[in-house]
């Protein structure tokens, strides 16, 4: 490279910092505008604003270097420490810290067997993610009506395919994104195809497909661009790049892989002849099947006759006898249910009632009144037996002044007819009749004479 003489001040003039640096982005980015530059890669680290920084080293000299987000999502090969790349850019000036850079547009690992390092790299990244995992990738449709393709628009891959499709599955309505496979512009080409039938959703399948060629021919459906693209569409795509032995990241994301271009329009149109192919035999098979029933039906309805009437009378009573029992069922559940409410309902009530029933609070007066008669009777007894006491001893007392104590003795009342007492003999005449009471019974006597007790 020719010596680069930087002539940035006159003579006296003052500049500010932020002119300085103004300037010197100025000059630097008019000369080196598309440099190359090769290094090894260290202190990679990917900001949340998804632009890439690293240094760019060489045994005691570095140079640091910036990839804009808009350059590193197409870059092949993403920087890795300790990789010695070729990088290819602009030489810039990052004014707030007065720092030239390269702005790196394209990245490429040096030495033999770059393309397949970039190759293994991005596939055990997208590994990573999951984004080869089977259970991601959804199922063909059935029978598509409207296959979208992705591919050029000359050469013999898409003529080849609508052959396929004119020969095995005619009437399908097929559209062609017009897309550049390989070079240039290929990759922005491809993800915008696959968009497409993705966005307007008129496709139910999408092909994208390339022929055969190189591992750098192929690089397109290589790119993390093109996979992720593939990721996104919301329809199926099927991945038809290069021969049976190529392979591709796009055929790892794809939903399913075709061998060949070829062979993706055989996957689309094989279940259809397959269908024809069942749909006959099952016409034949169910044609003899129906054959044989009636055949049967009309020989059992011969044989069987009235029998076969009472047996679809008898099956149709059971049927009712059986929605009978389930009435019955559900007619038993619901008085076991009712039976039960009212049962608690009716425990409630009586739990309500024993606290509200005068009957306990009686039981509990008439206990009380048992105590106080069991006392009164006490006292009662008591006193009988003092005045029974009493009463013996007036009686003792009495009968010694009874007169029957004195007719015991001897002596004896006198009562005249009439029943009067005599104590006088001169209230009796002589003739008249008088009762004598003794102690042991009576005598009935007549007066033959009286004597005066003066007498």
């Amino acid at each position: 490279m020719e010596q680069f003489s930087l002539q940035l001040l006159p003579e006296n003039q003052i500049y500010s910092v932020k002119e300085l640096n103004s300037a010197v982005r100025e000059a630097l980015e008019s000369e080196f505008r598309d440099i190359r530059v090769v290094g090894e890669i260290s202190g990679t680290r990917l900001a949340t604003s998804g632009h890439c920084y690293f240094t760019l080293k060489e045994q005691d000299s570095v140079v640091k270097c910036v990839c804009y987000r808009s350059d590193y999502r197409y870059l092949k090969f993403k920087p890795q420490d300790g990789i010695a790349v070729t990088v290819r850019g602009q030489l810039g000036v990052f004014e707030a810290r007065g720092e030239y850079q390269i702005q790196v547009e394209s990245l490429e690992p040096q030495g033999h067997g770059a393309l397949q390092l970039a190759f293994e790299d991005l596939k055990k990244r997208l590994t990573a993610e999951g984004l080869f995992d089977s259970l991601r990738k959804r199922k063909l449709p059935a029978f598509p009506r409207r296959i979208g393709i992705v591919t050029s628009p000359k050469g013999a891959v898409i003529s080849d395919m609508l052959h396929v499709f004119e020969r095995r599955f005619p009437g399908l309505h097929i559209r062609l994104f017009p897309a550049l496979v390989q070079g240039d512009g290929s990759i922005e080409d491809v993800c915008r195809g696959i968009e497409y039938f993705s966005r307007s959703e008129w496709a139910e399948v999408i092909i994208v497909a390339r022929g055969g060629g190189s591992l750098e021919d192929l690089w397109t459906f290589n790119t993390e661009a093109v996979a992720r693209a593939i990721v996104a569409s919301t329809i199926p795509v099927i991945s038809a790049v290069g021969h049976e032995t190529d392979v591709t990241i796009a055929d790892f994301v794809a939903d399913v892989r075709a061998p060949t271009p070829s062979a993706a329009a055989e996957i689309l149109s094989l279940t259809h002849a397959n269908l024809l192919e069942r749909v006959s035999g099952w016409e034949n098979q169910l044609t003899r099947g129906m054959r044989y029933r009636l055949a049967t039906a009309g020989h059992e309805l011969q044989k069987l006759g009235v029998e076969r009437v009472a047996n679809t009378l008898i099956r149709g009573i059971g049927r009712h006898l059986q929605r009978i029992d389930d009435y019955d069922y559900r007619l038993r559940d619901s008085t076991r249910t009712l039976i039960d409410r009212l049962t608690a309902r009716h425990r409630g009530l009586e739990d309500r009632l024993r606290r509200c029933d005068q009957r306990l609070q009686l039981e509990r007066a008439k206990g009380r009144v048992e105590a106080a008669w069991a006392v009164i009777g006490r006292v009662i007894e008591t006193r009988i037996a003092k005045g029974r006491q009493t009463l013996e001893i007036s009686v003792a007392a009495l009968s010694q002044l009874s007169p029957v104590k004195l007719l015991e003795r001897g002596y004896a009342v006198v009562f005249d007819a009439n029943g009067r007492l005599l104590k006088d003999a001169a209230a009796v005449s002589p003739g008249s009749d008088i009762r004598v009471r003794l102690a042991a019974g009576s005598l009935n006597a007549k007066v033959t004479r009286s004597q005066s007790q003066l007498e």
